[in-house]
């Protein structure tokens, strides 16, 4: 049976922290939707955890171990890679573990892709109508990032960070195909990598940046607030790769 979506979720040492209860009351009432964890080397006991809700969820859950930490960007790709190679499903996601954005989310900017869109994302856009709870500095920090990265990319995009991007099938086989440069600021990559596919001028068609309603602040962030100072040579060798 052809299911709508995947959604892979990478995974380090989250067993202590992993919303268990969020996956099995939403994978309860979406049978066409299936989640692909990615075990990335956890030193923990994320394996055990995972395996338990692969138990009640059979059908709808898998599980692919990491012998060694690789970093997010790998693991996402891991994940997609394992989708693909499955060949049932109309698009694939990836979200953090954590579901600072939630399932249901993913779910609703899924709808999104159809037609002439192959790829839209979640947007941290703080508005009247919706719950973004993000502290102060890393919102500063954020978009100092955001902005250079846009710059970077000579497109207009708000929040080219948010982890939560869906893409139609044969879209994901393409942008997931080659190992990516940064274990952190691979979202970048995938838009040099869009951009490669349709060009500049007429990625808009294809690409769609998608408020959310809400976002919660997880406390506790894989990403070390050092690799602040570093992630500028990250974009650096990831726009000096792609525009050659």
């Amino acid at each position: 049976m052809q299911k709508d979506l995947a959604i892979v979720i990478p995974c380090y040492n989250e067993a202590d922290r992993l919303p268990v209860s969020q996956f099995k009351n939403f994978l309860s009432v979406q049978p066409k939707v299936s989640v692909f964890f990615v075990n990335d080397g956890s030193k923990d006991k994320t394996h055990e955890v995972l395996w338990a809700l692969k138990d009640q969820f059979p059908e709808q859950i898998e599980v692919l171990n990491m012998p060694q930490n690789s970093g997010k960007a790998n693991a996402v790709r891991m994940g997609v890679r394992q989708v693909i190679l499955q060949k049932n499903f109309l698009k694939v996601a990836y979200l953090d573990a954590d579901l600072a954005t939630s399932l249901e989310e993913c779910l609703r900017l899924s709808e999104y892709v159809k037609d002439e869109v192959l790829l839209t994302f979640g947007s941290r856009i703080l508005k009247l109508d919706n719950q973004i709870k993000r502290k102060w500095y890393r919102f500063l920090l954020g978009r100092l990032v955001a902005t250079a990265i846009s710059n970077t990319l000579k497109l207009s995009i708000y929040d080219s960070q948010c982890g939560c991007k869906i893409f139609e099938f044969q879209i994901a086989e393409k942008i997931f195909d080659e190992v990516f440069i940064s274990k952190w600021l691979f979202d970048v990559e995938i838009f040099f990598r869009m951009i490669r596919l349709f060009g500049r001028s007429e990625i808009q068609n294809q690409i769609r940046e998608i408020p959310l309603r809400a976002w919660v602040d997880a406390p506790d962030s894989r990403v070390s607030p050092l690799y602040f100072f570093s992630l500028w040579w990250d974009l650096y060798l990831i726009s000096k790769h792609y525009k050659r």
